[in-house]
């Protein structure tokens, strides 16, 4: 039997759905061919709750399965995530064809909900109201042989005022560190040679173990694992921003320098509005010292625009910190109503052509000073990473794509000898766009990596059957043989 995942939402979905794969694989499906478009046996929804039209796009979805289903009597339709851990049975409501919805604490419960449906011939609908087991412990299909999401914690205690998030999440659970760098570990065994630290909050982390400085000593730790060539993380809130993170991304060589940290608003007032902790001089002043210990550090934020009782003095607050942060890259978006949440009952809700307006100025400020801070990499040589799927011009411009330490995107002239993803080359950069960089001359190196293998390792292993790379529950110690990606979704 075949099945088909489709993912909404931030970078704690993509990974979620990672492990509905690896579910799935492990009760004995096979993933359906690309472009199947609801022709597997099994197809799962990992929503989204965030943006205000989330359900508008589920329910559209569903309708248009809802005939393929009625000519296919054995084909199941789970839905899964924050949208289905918001509206429980309203889901099966509204769409009767639904076999399975279960929430964000459950995801371990699918193979056997789905077979509950099938056996009871009727919908079954599970949703726990917290942890039952924290979900690395779940069997994993990655995308990626060379790198890897590892989650650090789940759930968030803020109470910021736009985001519904920490109601479907729930509070912070961190797991052990020997827990971590023991999957860690796992991962490089295979192969992998970069990985992503994830958590709703992933600076907060240690919060829930009693540690201030967990996520720092964690940092050094990851520098210690031989063959762990990059790590980043995604996404850290300000205000548990220390000096001690900056000092291990400082001091430690293979933390990249790259960091995403959401600012949301430039005003003060706005700031407070949100519930968040802090406020324009602390947010710059973080800025400032990242920059100073890593002066080639790039810095990406989240924005959003017309948060209920913004003003335009409000607004030029914002753009005045876009001015002074330099940020390498924004991810802007319009506030939308996200119900249940304190924002949405809000006074001052701003009228969309002003929203609109705003958004228009602020994206236009970003891409001139994104492409004046590209146009700065002109000239430097870069050790890239080679990536699968970045450039989607590659087949036609006869390029390949791959990321410099400080994550940019670069598309190169393909050298003559073999390169795979996962394998490192040298270039030198001589063009700059907005969004992207060009190599246009001869690579100058490559380095043929574990990471290399593992890809391939995994493409021979894909044209002789099954796809798959999975990864169970890490072990400490030396990892036996197993057998084996921009931006937030505005809440952090």
């Amino acid at each position: 039997m075949t099945y088909e995942i489709r993912t909404y939402g931030c970078q704690m979905n993509v990974h979620d759905s990672e492990r509905l794969a690896g579910l799935l694989e492990d009760a004995g499906y096979v993933r359906a061919p690309e472009g199947s478009d609801g022709d597997a046996d099994v197809v799962v929804f990992n929503t989204c709750a965030v943006r205000e039209n989330a359900d508008n796009k589920l329910y559209g979805n569903l309708g248009h399965l809802a005939p393929k289903k009625a000519r296919r009597p054995g084909m199941q339709i789970a839905v899964g995530g924050c949208l289905a851990q918001k509206d429980r049975d309203t889901i099966v409501e509204r769409a009767p064809w639904v076999d399975v919805v279960f929430g964000t604490h459950n995801i371990g419960k699918l193979p056997v909900l789905l077979e509950r449906a099938r056996v009871q011939q009727e919908a079954q609908v599970e949703i726990a109201e917290s942890l039952e087991a924290f979900p690395s412990t779940l069997p994993t299909r990655r995308e990626s042989a060379y790198a890897a999401w590892v989650s650090i914690s789940v759930g968030c205690n803020n109470t910021c005022t736009f985001c519904i998030v920490p109601a479907l999440r729930g509070k912070e659970k961190d797991r052990r560190p020997g827990d971590i760098l023991a999957e860690i570990e796992a991962l490089v065994a295979e192969g992998v040679s970069e990985i992503t630290l994830l958590g709703q909050n992933v600076n907060a982390y240690g919060s829930d173990i009693g540690d201030r400085e967990a996520f720092s000593k964690l940092l050094r730790a990851c520098g210690t694992i031989d063959g762990l060539e990059r790590v980043r993380f995604t996404s850290p809130h300000p205000r548990d921003f220390t000096d001690d993170v900056i000092a291990a991304m400082a001091e430690t060589p293979n933390v990249m320098p790259q960091l995403h940290m959401p600012l949301q608003s430039g005003s003060d007032a706005v700031l407070r509005a949100m519930r968040r902790s802090y406020r324009q001089e602390r947010y710059l002043g973080i800025i400032e010292k990242v920059r100073a210990a890593i002066p080639d550090a790039a810095i990406t934020t989240d924005i959003i625009v017309g948060f209920p009782g913004e003003t335009e003095a409000d607004f030029e607050q914002t753009l005045h910190v876009v001015r002074e942060a330099r940020f390498a890259q924004a991810f802007t978006f319009q506030y939308s109503k996200r119900p249940g949440t304190p924002a949405a009952e809000m006074d001052g809700q701003i009228p969309k052509e002003v929203v609109q307006a705003r958004y228009e100025r602020l994206v236009a400020l970003q891409e001139e000073i994104s492409w004046e801070e590209n146009k700065k990499q002109v000239g430097r040589t870069l050790e890239l990473m080679v990536a699968e799927g970045e450039g989607r011009k590659d087949g036609t411009t006869h390029r390949l794509s791959g990321r410099a330490p400080d994550n940019r995107l670069v598309h190169f002239a393909k050298p003559e000898q073999q390169v795979r993803p996962g394998d490192v080359v040298t270039v030198e950069v001589t063009y700059a766009a907005p969004h992207h960089l060009l190599a246009e001359g001869p690579v100058r190196s490559v380095r043929r990596t574990r990471a290399g293998d593992a890809w391939e390792k995994r493409n021979a292993a894909q044209k002789a059957g099954p796809t798959g790379v999975m990864l169970g529950l890490p072990k400490i110690g030396a990892p036996e043989p197993l057998p084996v990606a921009a931006s937030g979704c505005g809440c952090d």
